[in-house]
């Protein structure tokens, strides 16, 4: 399988970010396309957004489009990223940083905005770098435009509501809805908070429509991907694909396995886990993933080996993301926390008599109640983990024994 080379075609990726100058001799100038031409072939070529929820990109514009008697727009670049394994974004900002403000800058244009926040995750130090040196590159005009916020270190920070609570009041937790964020957000304005590699697509969307678009891809979801692939594999890191690439494509792209894999994680840590068996040939788009009860999200696939225990890797994932929650509702405080600490007992062969039932009970509890779908997400992936990694939950709660490891509790600590 050859690589694909659409977002990332240019220089090689070895640490140096391609300047305007490149770009444009390379691809072009970003072409004056009107704003309803625009939204049609944004819809026309079905792209959905890449930040982990998959919202149609057109359908989105044209809402705040159609809304613009509520106030002049606001446009905000998401590259927050605090997926800690996933590195999709990070890495399209450090080395096409002009490709991604091209697509800010065609949304403000479109939608009639006079200001585009690039916000960038505060520890990806290379992204920030590439993005403040590509801003200095472009004429005075668009840097007045632009303007880039250093998000919080912290899960969270990067959902929606809270980009647009950080960039008011520099204070990174989700907000209730309504209003829209297409009523009202940034300065009570209307705002586009868009994913960053979304914003890269429709610029290349513009300068090649939505036809060319739709020449790659697979099934009804069309177009190019980036995903980050971690685990036993031989290179890990991202990779661009063409959406309805299998995971056993990707994993040969990869250079192939390096170890036995059990299972995988689809979608990072808000996704879900599968089988090995079950997801080797399942196309990795957005659709299948679904009709499969899995999720795409922000394009995160984790193999996990043999060897590795899929009960302790889950907990600890479950622990990360009660830590990195907002702490401002129920679901959250107090949820999670109870989630985080009966699945680390299991984990840690200190499992209550309860622990089991209840971590599937607290799962179906905090769904669906929290003040923004961080409880929704971190239960998600604790329900599939308990699924596939059933023998090895009931092995560690009652046997006290790893099933991964082959070996009991008292070899392992």
């Amino acid at each position: 399988m050859q690589p694909i080379e659409r977002l990332l075609a240019g220089p090689p990726l070895d640490g140096r970010a391609e300047t305007m100058a490149q770009q444009t001799a390379r691809i072009g100038v970003l072409p004056d396309v009107p704003a309803a031409q625009m939204i049609t072939a944004l819809e026309a070529a079905g792209l959905l957004g890449r930040g982990g929820a998959g919202f149609p990109v057109g359908r989105k514009w044209r809402a705040i489009y159609e809304n613009r008697d509520a106030g002049t727009p606001i446009i905000v670049a998401n590259g927050a990223e605090g997926e800690p394994e996933s590195a999709k974004d990070r890495v399209l900002l450090a080395h096409r940083p002009h490709l991604v403000i091209d697509g800010a800058l065609l949304a403000a244009r479109t939608l009639g905005a006079d200001r585009v926040e690039l916000y960038l995750g505060r520890e990806h130090t290379q992204a920030v770098k590439a993005v403040k040196e590509a801003v200095a590159q472009r004429p005075k005009g668009e840097q007045k435009l632009l303007h880039v916020v250093e998000a919080p270190i912290g899960y969270v920070a990067g959902e929606s509501t809270a980009v647009v609570h950080y960039v008011n009041s520099k204070d990174a937790r989700p907000m209730t809805t309504p209003p829209r964020m297409s009523e009202r957000g940034v300065r009570n304005r209307p705002t586009l908070v868009q994913n960053v590699e979304s914003l890269a697509q429709a610029a290349l969307i513009a300068r090649h429509g939505p036809d060319w678009f739709k020449e790659r891809g697979r099934g009804k979801n069309r177009g190019t991907a980036l995903v980050t692939i971690a685990g036993p594999v031989q290179h890990e890191g991202v990779a661009e694909i063409d959406l309805g690439t299998t995971l056993a494509e990707l994993v040969e792209l990869a250079g192939g396995l390096t170890g036995t894999p059990q299972a995988v994680l689809i979608g990072g840590y808000f996704g879900t886990w599968a089988p090995i068996e079950t997801a080797w040939d399942l196309p990795l788009d957005p659709e299948s993933l679904k009709a499969a009860g899995l999720a795409f999200g922000c394009g995160l696939i984790r193999l996990l080996d043999a060897k590795s225990c899929g009960v302790d890797y889950s907990a600890r994932i479950m622990d990360f993301l009660a830590a990195g929650s907002a702490m401002q509702c129920g679901p959250c405080k107090y949820g999670l926390a109870d989630l985080a600490g009966a699945s680390l007992r299991v984990a840690g062969f200190g499992a209550k008599v309860a622990d089991l039932v209840d971590i599937e009970r607290w799962c179906g509890l905090v769904t669906g109640r929290g003040a923004c779908r961080h409880p929704d997400g971190a239960a998600q992936q604790m329900s599939t983990a308990l699924a596939v990694f059933a023998d090895d939950f009931a092995s560690h709660a009652d046997r006290r024994r790893c099933l991964a490891a082959g070996a009991a509790a008292g070899a392992q600590r």
